[in-house]
């Protein structure tokens, strides 16, 4: 990942209390991290910067769509996305950022990178499973889902088929329950 100025922010200069910084969310800010699983997104970022005397409070927000596609048909499609993370920047001896919610930066820095907090709270954002809301709603036509349908198995009477199997010394057993 190459680091750009756009989403470095120079706290040192900032005065006390909070800042606000919106940010628009492409592709190529994907290709950055070669992470190939959108095929476009357009995504608006919020980053709200709280200033106090010892620590930095950073708040991000996001909403936009990705286009993916469909798990079940390949069909591309624009899925919503959104969610929040919020992120404590402390200063120490030593970088660490072990922490996802807590961050270390070592006395005398004086400025923060988000970049990669943006990308992991995107991708994080993104459901395991991607269907199509036309596959949802039924509204779908294409040649996966007609196939499928084709080769569904039609449901027989399963009450015809068990009632010809029973043994008839169950009848009894069932008795017992009932007549309690």
């Amino acid at each position: 990942m190459k680091v750009t100025n756009e989403f470095l922010i120079p706290f040192i200069g900032l005065k006390l209390g909070k800042h606000q910084f919106d940010y628009q969310i492409n592709k190529t800010f994907f290709d950055r991290f070669e992470y190939h699983e959108f095929e476009n997104c357009d995504i608006k970022v919020e980053v709200v910067l709280d200033k106090k005397s010892t620590m930095l409070e950073l708040s991000f927000k996001h909403k936009g769509t990705v286009n993916v596609p469909c798990d079940l048909t390949s069909e591309l499609f624009d899925l919503p996305i959104k969610g929040k993370i919020k992120v404590v920047v402390q200063f120490g001896d030593e970088f660490n950022d072990e922490n996802e919610e807590l961050l270390i930066l070592p006395h005398g820095e004086h400025q923060i990178d988000i970049a990669q907090y943006i990308y992991e709270m995107i991708a994080l954002s993104v459901p395991f499973k991607r269907v199509h809301p036309g596959v949802k709603d039924g509204t779908l036509q294409n040649e996966t889902l007609e196939k499928l349908n084709a080769l569904t198995i039609k449901e027989q009477k399963k009450e015809s088929i068990k009632e010809e199997n029973i043994d008839p010394r169950w009848d009894k057993l069932k008795q017992l329950l009932t007549d309690k």
